[in-house]
């Protein structure tokens, strides 16, 4: 049995693929289920994700709700959130009706 620990970004992107759509989660949530406190890290790993829609990196945002950052650009981010059911208000998403958390 091997006990080689898998990679961070690799991690990230197990946790991501169990936001279902119409959720969202933010970089907070996954950093504390992978327990460590690497926000920006995890936000690194989103944008190096090069498997996306299967990983949906469109579905990580702050912790306040509002959009983050998205590698194909925040209007794309908007596009498939609205296409999966989130409302964003303000670039805002309200987590408690959208919100994801493990």
């Amino acid at each position: 049995m091997s006990t080689t620990k898998q990679p961070f970004n690799e991690r990230c992107y197990a946790l991501l693929r169990k936001v279902p759509k119409g959720k969202v989660t933010t970089y907070k949530s996954i950093a504390n289920a992978l327990g460590t406190s690497a926000y920006r890290a995890v936000g690194n790993a989103m944008n190096k994700n090069s498997n996306a829609p299967i990983v949906p990196c469109h579905r990580v945002v702050n912790s306040d709700g509002k959009l983050g950052g998205y590698a194909l650009g925040l209007n794309k981010k908007k596009q498939i959130l609205k296409s999966e059911g989130v409302t964003i208000e303000n670039d805002r998403i309200d987590l408690e009706k959208f919100g994801y958390f493990f």
